[in-house]
This record gives structure tokens, C-alpha cells and sequence, in this order.
């Protein structure tokens, strides 16, 4: 007589539905971004590669995927997955301090300019993640630090763009430098 104890419990299988469905969405969106793309000039710019090239690579590969995704929802590699390590439920307040970050970002970046702005949003979305792993969000020395290290990210792409590109960033300043 086989032992009860020894059989591994048996596991809940996905809905097909639902996992086709994001194949799907991948599908209506790769179609959408097709469409924007049809209506971008395909004039030849550099090395003959027009405006609308790099939309069109972005909605085939976002077509290719979503097909995938249908495929694989189909014959079952989706429910063979494991389980994922980790929470079983999202982290809300790690996804609060990451949005607010972003949403800052996108808020006072023609207040503060590209690099305080891109620096508050680093700022904000280091102490989220910190949070999502368990960790201690550092206090005022880990603010000082992240301030710093969001600076020394921001700062130097700020400058390749504007000095070295000549793309027009938003500044604090109008010397370019910050």
C-alpha cells in the first residue's frame, strides 16, 4: 500500500485562458505599435535606415512574442513552469516608493532638470526595491549615498547627451551643466 506522506501534493493548473489572453494583448499591441509605425515617414535618414525602422523591429518582435506566448499557453510550457521563488503576492509598498519615483520624475523634470529629477527618481526606487528584498532602507546616510550614486548615473547622461549628442535635456540651469 503506497504512503500518503511520500506522494507530493497535487498542483493547481493555470487557466489556458487567461495565459492566452496575454499572448494576445502581446499580439494587439505589436499591432498597434504597426500601425503608429505605418504612419512614420520611412524616409532614408543615415546608413539608410529611415525614422520608422526601429518602431517596426519593436512591433514585429512584440508580434513574434505574443504568438510565442499563445503557443506556449497552448501545450501546457506555461503550467510546466515552477513556482516562483519569493512572495506569493505583490509588494505594494515597494511598487508605491517605485511608481512615486517614476511618477516624480516625470512630474518635476522640467522643474528641477534632467539630472535632481532622474537623481529623485533613483532616490525613491532604490528605497523601493531595498524594501521589496527585506532590507533596511539605510537612513540618512543610505539617502546621502543614494543621492549620490543617482547623481553620478544622471549627471553623465545628462552631459553625453547635451554636450556630446546636442539633444536639448531640461536643466536646472541654462549653462548645460546641470
Amino acid at each position: 500500500m503506497p504512503d500518503p506522506t511520500s506522494a507530493s501534493p497535487p498542483t493547481a493548473l493555470p487557466a489556458i485562458g487567461p495565459q492566452t489572453a496575454i499572448g494576445a494583448a502581446a499580439i494587439a499591441l505589436g499591432g498597434l505599435m504597426a500601425l503608429g509605425a505605418s504612419h512614420i515617414p520611412s524616409d532614408a535618414g543615415y546608413a539608410g535606415v529611415g525614422p520608422n525602422f526601429l518602431p517596426w523591429v519593436v512591433a514585429a518582435v512584440l508580434m513574434l512574442c505574443g504568438a510565442w506566448l499563445i503557443f506556449e499557453a497552448r501545450t501546457g510550457g506555461w503550467r510546466a513552469m515552477a513556482e516562483p521563488s519569493g512572495a506569493a503576492r505583490g509588494d505594494w509598498p515597494a511598487l508605491a516608493w517605485v511608481a512615486a519615483g517614476v511618477a516624480a520624475n516625470a512630474t518635476l523634470l522640467t522643474t528641477l532638470g534632467f539630472i535632481l529629477s532622474c537623481t529623485l527618481c533613483f532616490m525613491l526606487a532604490v528605497r523601493g526595491l531595498r524594501g521589496s528584498e527585506g532590507k533596511p532602507h539605510g537612513g540618512a546616510r543610505g539617502l546621502v549615498m543614494d543621492f549620490v550614486t543617482g547623481f553620478l548615473i544622471a549627471a553623465p547622461a545628462f552631459w553625453l547627451f547635451t554636450k556630446v549628442l546636442g539633444i536639448n535635456l531640461p536643466g536646472l540651469t541654462g549653462t548645460g551643466w546641470l
